[in-house]
């Protein structure tokens, strides 16, 4: 498993966010390196946004959530076009950073 996952519910519907693309980006100095990209599973789910064998170092990052064309492939308008969470890790251990989306609000928090 992927050192940095997530993990997406649409609580409008009630189930997980099927197909919505994400990138994990590293700030490297004043600009987003883009280490990996994806599309969330049945489950809601991306888990290998990195290889399982990679750790990254500590620092900032972003997960970007392309919730315009999630929402669009549902026929539905939305507030949010996308969503960024940048976050800090500390050490290499394992970061879950899971986002409960709507069409007019979010939330995220660090998971386990």
């Amino acid at each position: 498993m992927s050192q940095i996952t997530t993990h997406v519910l649409d609580t409008s519907l009630g189930q997980p966010a099927a197909g919505l693309a994400i990138k994990l980006q590293q700030l490297d100095g004043e600009n987003w390196k883009t280490l990996g990209e994806g599309l969330t599973n049945e489950d809601g789910r991306i888990t290998d946004l990195l290889p399982d064998y990679e750790t990254v170092p500590p620092g900032v990052y972003r997960m970007y959530f392309d919730t315009g064309s999630y929402y669009k492939k549902l026929n539905q308008k939305t507030f949010y076009p996308f969503v960024t969470i940048v976050f800090e890790t500390f050490d290499t251990s394992h970061y879950h950073v899971p986002l409960l989306l709507n069409p007019f609000g979010h939330s995220t928090y660090r998971g386990s």
